[in-house]
């Protein structure tokens, strides 16, 4: 009884530890090429990665946070859980994302009181990620992922935002 328990509390932290980063405002969208055999793909090297940064004050990547590293990391991990392997070449797929924060972003927001509409700052970043065929050198995959900027969120949070969002990006493409 004590066993089942602590199992039962244990899921229960973890759940609620889930539910605590903000994802609400993460839209996430994928496209695969249909006549390709995504389970053919054994091997990748990374093609590049880039980013767009318009943070002038350091908010989004602040000192201590390292964006890129952590994108790399979580990208080859999920790879790595479908079976793939990282080469330096003569890879199926080569990977490519690129980043971009504007931490000057305008939307319309209404106010909930008035339903009068005005232009406020809202930062804003989006993430592509692409897998392309090696040999063809076309675009086989393609994810995007765009969300609000939260400034006020400790690195850990912001760690997991990351990882919510390329692990659901990567859920999407297909095993075969």
């Amino acid at each position: 009884m004590r066993y089942l328990l602590s199992v039962i509390s244990l899921s229960f932290f973890l759940l609620s530890a889930c539910a605590t980063v903000p994802t609400k405002d993460i839209t996430i969208d994928t496209d695969a090429d249909p006549k390709v055999a995504f389970s053919g793909y054994k091997t990748y090297e990374w093609l590049g990665a880039a980013g767009i940064l318009s943070d002038p004050e350091g908010n989004w990547e602040p000192p201590g946070f390292d964006a890129d590293g952590e994108i790399t990391f979580l990208i080859n991990r999920e790879l790595r859980k479908r079976g793939m392997i990282e080469t330096n070449r003569n890879s199926d797929l080569y990977v490519a994302y690129v980043l971009g924060v504007d931490m000057d972003a305008l939307k319309l927001k209404e106010n909930p009181e008035t339903k009068v509409s005005t232009l406020q700052n809202v930062p804003g970043g989006g993430l592509l990620l692409v897998l392309i065929d090696a040999r063809t050198t076309y675009a086989v995959w393609a994810g995007l992922a765009t969300a609000d900027i939260q400034q006020d969120l400790d690195m850990e949070t912001r760690k997991k935002r990351l990882d919510y969002v390329i692990t659901k990006m990567l859920k999407e493409l297909p095993a075969e």
